[in-house]
């Protein structure tokens, strides 16, 4: 059976079928809408060898996460981390799972075990002055926030109202 491309759908026998790029706009679009279902399921139409694509990791990740389903999204984080092992949103991710889930000091460790591009990432000293405050290492938490406000002086505001941070809020 031959296949060919009209425009941007392909022609496979008796239907047009939607190219992978379209699959990915579609389920962005839906994304964008909160049909975070429906977004979900467009993603799950892609090939298996799709799946574990960076940009489509990253993406189920990001749906999982406005879902607060900090379980699947560890999960996915997770595998994020073994496929992609340089890619450091994975890492991120997993800690802010894991320390949702109430497992900060597995949150720290997953950090500290990140690659090496993380300690150019601002959200990385951010986040782990946010666990070493639930942890009650304040002093080595103000280290780290200094740390992520000299990189991005943006995550000062958001450390004002961070209830993480509130043991060291008024040092700030």
């Amino acid at each position: 059976m031959q296949a060919y491309f009209v425009d941007h759908w392909r022609w496979d026998g008796d239907f047009l079928q939607m190219t992978f790029e379209q699959k990915v706009r579609v389920a962005e679009g839906y994304a964008e809408l909160g049909m975070l279902q429906d977004a979900l399921a467009q993603l799950d139409e892609l090939e298996a060898e799709q799946q574990d694509r960076l940009e489509i990791l990253r993406m189920r990740v990001e749906i999982i996460l406005r879902k607060r389903d900090w379980h699947e999204s560890l999960q996915l984080c997770l595998r994020m981390c073994r496929v992609h092992p340089d890619e450091s949103s994975g890492y991120v991710h997993a800690a802010f799972c894991l320390h949702e889930l109430g497992r900060t000091l597995e949150a720290k460790q997953t950090l500290l075990d990140g690659p090496a591009g993380l300690l150019d990432e601002p959200v990385y000293y951010y986040n782990l002055a946010c666990y070493e405050t639930v942890l009650g290492n304040l002093q080595q938490a103000k280290v780290y926030l200094r740390a992520s406000f000299r990189l991005d002086k943006s995550f000062r505001e958001l450390a004002k109202c961070d209830p993480d941070l509130q043991r060291i809020r008024d040092e700030l």
